[in-house]
Order: structure tokens, then sequence, then C-alpha cells
């Protein structure tokens, strides 16, 4: 396989299959065409240099046998490995890392698919060196993943307490700064949109409320997948509750739940940020071409991706030592989302 070849399969030049490949740069290339080279190049085994054309063929450079290198992913938290943005974005940064170091990644699934017998028997009859798990996950995946794989990272927002290395952007921090934040705006009323069990970003919330004495009303609780599907039921069903009259401000858990937010807000006759402002974490492509653009705290997703790799490999390589965690910066991202308090129309019903 040539970088020609790969070229045809996905319809694109040659240049743009070399600058997505070679290069740790998201605008190389739009989503789906990235997602289909790294498709076509995991498919074909493709490598770029003499060495890893050797491992290909498992034959080291000096023509001495050696294994391929290989490593997994896992969505824990999402029912589909291409429809979560955040962590798709995340594991395609693990791939282009990992690829760059010699290694394949052999295939991606999601927490649901182990209940497949079919995909249960295909990964359990294909072994990895490592895996990376992307969100947190329950006590069944985790029996799944100690008892297949010796080598394991976590990535999230979650501190999880089990004996993995673990690559977090504090999710938790990140809640009572968006919260900080609207307070600054002087919004003393503001609802929570998103899952709540187990949930630090729920628990920074309440948190950061407490600190900030303000209430914190059952009502204003709005709990939801964190989804579009989920934020827009679960807000649309709020706004619809005739004896909600005070709520200036929503902070939704994502950026996904936070886009169903806001247009159930819209389709209530409702304006963002005129009637509420709303505020949400990741920072996903799709934040910032929203209508109003989408107030949000960054989680570094391509940072998180190639240090996960990175430390996944250290430990293939040289073996275990002491679990690291690993925490990455955010950093609040302000578009026009948000307003100051004296600037909001009304709240719910007023």
């Amino acid at each position: 396989m040539t970088l020609k070849e790969i070229a045809n399969l996905a319809g694109v030049s040659v240049s743009t299959v070399s600058r997505v490949i070679n290069n740790n740069n998201s605008k190389a290339a739009s989503k789906e065409v990235q997602d289909t080279i790294w498709r076509i190049v995991r498919e074909t085994n493709y490598t770029p240099n003499t060495a890893a054309r050797s491992l290909k063929l498992n034959r080291d450079p000096d023509g001495l046998s050696a294994p391929v290198k290989t490593i997994g992913c896992i969505f824990a938290r999402s029912n589909s490995t291409t429809d979560d943005p955040f962590f798709s974005k995340i594991a395609r940064s693990i791939e282009q890392e990992v690829y760059r170091q010699g290694y394949i990644m052999k295939y991606s699934f999601s927490a649901y698919d182990i209940n497949d017998a079919a995909t249960y028997q295909v990964i359990t009859n294909n072994r990895v060196n490592g895996i990376a798990v992307l969100g947190r996950f329950d006590k069944g995946l985790l029996e799944f993943i100690k008892k297949q794989y010796k080598h394991v990272v976590y990535v999230g927002l979650n501190k999880i307490d089990t004996e993995f290395d673990q690559i977090v952007s504090d999710g938790y921090q990140a809640s009572m700064a968006a919260i900080q934040y609207l307070h600054k705006l002087g919004h003393s009323s503001i609802a929570y949109v998103g899952e709540k069990q187990k949930e630090l970003r729920y628990q920074g919330y309440l948190d950061a409320m407490k600190d900030l004495k303000l209430p914190v009303l059952r009502e204003h609780i709005i709990a939801a997948p964190m989804s579009p599907e989920g934020g827009y039921n679960g807000v649309k069903a709020f706004l619809q509750k005739q004896e909600e009259k005070t709520v200036t401000a929503l902070f939704c858990a994502n950026d996904s739940t936070a886009i169903g937010a806001m247009k159930a807000i819209k389709d209530c006759g409702f304006s963002v940020p005129q009637d509420f402002s709303i505020i949400s974490i990741d920072d996903i492509d799709t934040a910032q071409y929203m209508s109003p653009m989408l107030t949000t705290i960054r989680i570094p997703m391509e940072e998180l991706g190639k240090m996960a790799a990175k430390i996944l490999i250290d430990r293939i390589e040289n073996g275990k030592g002491i679990h690291a965690t690993v925490e990455l910066p955010f950093q609040i991202i302000t578009r026009e989302s948000c307003c100051k308090l004296s600037r909001i129309r009304r709240g719910i019903g007023t």
C-alpha cells in the first residue's frame, strides 16, 4: 500500500494523505476525511518508513523476526466509536501519535460492543500490546479490561480510583470555573444540565454554588443524558414548567448537551444569551460554529490523546512502574452564549 493508493481509496490528494498521517494537526483535513484516511491505514496496516514496513512484514530492518506492535482503544462512555466528538478527537490524536512511534491502532470499540458475542470474540482473539480507555467505566468493564490487557491508560475528565495510568483534565475544577465565570457576570440562579451519578462535573457545580453561597434548588437540576437529544429533551421539559421563574443561566456538563439545550431554548421561544446564558465543557469543533457561538471550557483533547499514547508506549516498552496521573490544564473560551445579568431580558416566565 502506498500513499497514492490510500489517496485513491479516500478520494483525496496524496498531499492531503501525507499531511494527515505525518502531522499532529487537526486542520490538515476535515474530520470526515481524516476518519476515512485513518480507517484505510488501519485496514491496510500501512506504515510510512522502512522500519515500520519491516514490522508490517514481521521482519525487523536486519531481517530478524519482530512482531507488529499494536494498541486498542475503548470508548467506555459511548455506544459508538464515531458519534462522540470529544472522545473521537482524543482517539484520533492517540492513533496519530502511536503511528508515528511505529505502532498501529488495531481496533477501537465501545463498551456496548462487548455485549455482542461476535464482537466480543473478535476483541478477545485479537491481542494488542496495550489499550487506551476513553471515559470512566463501570465495574463490569473494569473486570474485562483487567482480564484482557496488561498495559492500560485511562483518559477522561473524572479521576478514577484504580491502578491505571491516568491522563486527565479535571472536570470537577472545570465545572467550578464555569460557575465562577457565570457568577462574575452577575448570575446567581444557575441550573445544571447533565448526568449526576458518579459525575464530578455535577459535584463541581454543587460545590461551586455552595462556596459562592448561591441557592441550589432541586428543580434546577436537569438530569439528562450528556448528548444533544438529552440536552434538548431535558431543557425543553424544564422550560415548559410554568412555576420556574428565576433561572438566568445554564451550566451544561458538555458541549453536546449544550447544543441540544440551545435548540430547546429557541424552540420554546427564548433566546441565548438574551434570555439565558449558557456555558459548557469540552470546546468541540462545533462549538465555534453555533449561533450564537458557545462559551465553553476548552479541554486539550489533542494533548490528552498524545500524552496517553506516550505513556502507554512507555509502559509497553519499559514495563510497569509507579502508576502516574498526568493532569493537563483547561481554559475558559469566551464567545457569545453568555452575557452579564444586566443584559438578560428575563428569566422563565418573568
